[in-house]
C-alpha cells in the first residue's frame, strides 16, 4: 500500500520560512517523480514544484526562487523549502507521487496516482 504524509505545515507570518515533508512508503522516491501542488480555497489545484527520480527540478512560475525542492532517497522523502512566504501562499499544499518509474516530470495533477492527505499552510499579513 502506498502512502504518502505530508508534515511540516503550520501558521507563519510574512516573509517566514517552512519546510515540508512527504515521508513515502510503499513506493521509492528514487525511482519516480515527486511533486507538491497547492489548493487555496475557491482556486485550482497547483503545481508548485517537482523533482525527477534524476534530480531535475521543475517550479510553478509563481515560486520565482522563493522555494526549493529536493529529496532524500535513503529516507524515501521529498522535502519543500520554502522561503519569503507571502498571504498568497496560503493554500493546503499536497505531496504527490508518479507511478510510472524512470518516468519524467510532470507539472499536471493527472500525472501523478499517489497523493498525501495535505498540509495546511497559513501565511498571516
Amino acid at each position: 500500500q502506498v502512502q504518502l504524509v505530508e508534515t511540516g505545515g503550520g501558521l507563519v507570518q510574512t516573509g517566514a520560512s517552512l519546510t515540508l515533508s512527504c515521508a513515502v512508503s510503499g513506493h521509492s522516491v528514487n525511482g519516480n517523480a515527486v511533486a507538491w501542488f497547492r489548493q487555496a480555497p475557491g482556486k485550482e489545484r497547483a503545481f508548485v514544484a517537482g523533482i525527477s527520480y534524476i534530480g531535475q527540478t521543475l517550479y510553478g512560475d509563481f515560486v520565482k526562487g522563493r522555494f526549493t525542492i529536493n529529496k532524500d532517497n535513503a529516507k524515501n522523502t521529498a522535502y519543500l523549502q520554502m522561503n519569503s512566504l507571502k498571504p498568497e501562499d496560503t493554500a493546503v499544499y499536497y505531496c504527490a507521487a508518479n507511478n510510472n518509474i524512470w518516468g519524467p516530470l510532470y507539472r499536471g495533477a493527472t500525472e501523478y496516482g499517489y497523493w498525501g492527505q495535505g498540509t495546511q499552510v497559513t501565511v498571516s499579513s
